[in-house]
């Protein structure tokens, strides 16, 4: 009976998040599966996914002294923990949750790595010169004796960045659970009509342009809002160019629930996606699920996933994302259709298959 290691990095530095609700969509498998074990390399961690998993510091008196500016006592005390088990070596397979390579010189066993994408690998210059990521990726599909990527487009770009066997890698798509219906959450506040931007804000996220866009909207249409989740609160260069476009009153942030962001999608015109790149764009789904017609950038990896139940923009193009806002908030025939492809896509995406073939993959090195 295979036993797999997951180990800590991604559960401590993300309360919510998509690589650690993916990790944990694993262990919920592995969980109903009696050929499989896992163990998990977290001693404290806040994150909303592993919540009920047993953690030997989960304690208030614990969370006292871990206390840190950043998180970086309870990274620390959960990177010892990981390695303590390494050095134990109870298990089959390692499968890291991130990227940093502290494990190379203990692992003895098989490993297993998901490239989740190669976005600094491709757009080197919206990153910080000394950001190690890359050369940890690098480390780690060296190292891994089989690599999840989770499209074809991550596969090709890992296979043109990094000197990898092609033999090693696995399209795995994520999946999203067909079976549960969506639960709703209200929340107060929130604006009749408005378009949704979901996420991070900085650099290759594009956000900026989607700004410049609304502006433009906004005054043509008065009572339709911009409504953010997720990214971090407002501040900084975000609502210095806020105040410079004057949407002060127009630009809405919301920090939000697994509920209450089912509740934004389900009551947006338009969610709206301008990513310069991704490695899939699990946003994508979850609007489909909610019923919301969905905007996004012309990429490689957004045509592979959403296929043609999207609208799309050419990502550098403010006239044309404006343009294809405009149609698509003054029809809504044409809104009810994209709902209509999305749910059919939808159906190309379950959870189960997602995480029957990553079991299959674990069988192959245990």
């Amino acid at each position: 009976m295979p036993k797999i290691f997951f180990d800590h990095q991604k559960f401590t530095t993300q309360k919510f998040g998509g690589i650690s609700r993916y990790f944990a969509n694993i262990i919920n498998a592995i969980k109903q599966n009696p050929e499989f074990e896992y163990l998990l390399g977290v001693a404290n961690s806040k994150n909303y996914y592993i919540k009920d998993e047993k953690q030997i510091l989960n304690t208030a008196l614990a969370d006292f002294f871990l206390k840190s500016e950043y998180g970086f006592r309870t990274f620390k005390l959960n990177e010892l923990y990981c390695k303590h088990l390494l050095n134990q070596n109870n298990f089959d397979i390692f499968h890291p949750t991130y990227y940093e390579p502290y494990f190379i010189n203990k692992l003895k066993k098989p490993m297993v790595t998901t490239i989740h994408d190669m976005t600094h690998e491709r757009l080197p210059q919206y990153f910080w010169v000394k950001d190690p990521l890359t050369s940890y990726k690098r480390i780690n599909a060296d190292r891994a004796d089989k690599i999840i990527a989770i499209s074809e487009t991550t596969k090709r770009d890992l296979l043109t960045y990094l000197p990898v066997d092609e033999k090693k890698v696995e399209v795995i798509y994520h999946g999203i659970d067909l079976e549960t219906p969506l639960f709703f959450e209200e929340i107060k506040n929130l604006p009749k009509n408005y378009l949704l931007f979901i996420g991070d804000r900085g650099g290759y996220k594009n956000f900026y342009l989607l700004l410049d866009a609304f502006a433009e909207i906004s005054k043509k249409n008065s009572d339709i809002q911009l409504v953010l989740s997720g990214g971090g609160n407002l501040e900084g260069a975000d609502v210095e160019i806020i105040n410079r476009l004057k949407l002060n009153d127009k630009v809405r942030h919301f920090n939000v629930s697994d509920g209450q962001l089912n509740h934004l999608y389900k009551n947006a015109l338009l969610f709206i996606y301008p990513s310069l790149y991704e490695g899939f764009g699990l946003p994508i789904l979850e609007a489909f699920k909610a019923q919301c017609p969905v905007l996004l950038s012309k990429t490689d990896c957004f045509e592979e996933i959403a296929n043609e139940a999207a609208a799309f923009f050419s990502p550098f193009d403010l006239e044309d994302l404006i343009f294809q806002i405009e149609k698509l908030i003054g029809d809504s025939e044409l809104r009810k259709q994209l709902i209509d492809k999305g749910n059919i896509r939808l159906m190309d995406f379950p959870l189960q298959k997602s995480m029957d073939k990553t079991l299959a993959l674990y069988k192959t090195l245990a």
